[in-house]
């Protein structure tokens, strides 16, 4: 496999602290915010995030791991909180790559079932290919490639990385 790195280890958490202070700014009056990972990527995302979060704020945050079958999205979303523990919270919505739009926004469509004060999006790589209307409202890096590149991420012990295929 011939791949390119597009972000390293040290890359990587330097955008995910970005996204941690536009978190904080965009929740200035709140005390509780959720930070819903789409499983598997995006909840290591998310609780990277959590980690933080809690270090650089007072905000408390809990983390929700979202499970959503990526090849049918059209089934059902199922969330390790319940309904009530994020009902009017703040919410931020976690993947790691935003191609076409699809699991993001059928994430999103699970969470629109409940009332919920704000909701953001973030990712680490936004790709630019959206064929759904959906936008990450925190994004760590935009990359504009081919329809037939691919951009992955790993997570492995402490080495991170984005690269394109």
């Amino acid at each position: 496999m011939n791949k390119k790195i597009i972000l390293n280890t040290e890359q990587i958490n330097q955008k995910i602290t970005r996204i941690a202070h536009q978190i904080i700014e965009s929740n200035i009056d709140e005390k509780e915010v959720i930070i819903a990972g789409i499983e598997k990527n995006g909840y290591i995302i998310a609780v990277k995030l959590k980690e933080i979060l809690t270090k650089i704020s007072d905000l408390n945050i809990t983390t929700c791991s979202v499970k959503i079958n990526k090849n049918n999205p059209l089934d059902e979303v199922a969330t390790s909180l319940s309904k009530e523990e994020y009902r009017n919270k703040s919410l931020v919505l976690v993947d790691d790559v935003l191609n076409s739009g699809a699991t993001l926004i059928y994430a999103i469509k699970h969470f629109l079932d409940t009332e919920i004060k704000q909701f953001k999006t973030a990712v680490l790589v936004n790709r630019n290919h959206k064929k759904y209307p959906v936008k990450a409202d925190f994004k760590g890096i935009s990359l504009s490639t081919t329809t037939i590149s691919h951009v992955k991420v790993r997570f492995k012990e402490n080495i991170a990385e984005a690269f394109l295929t």
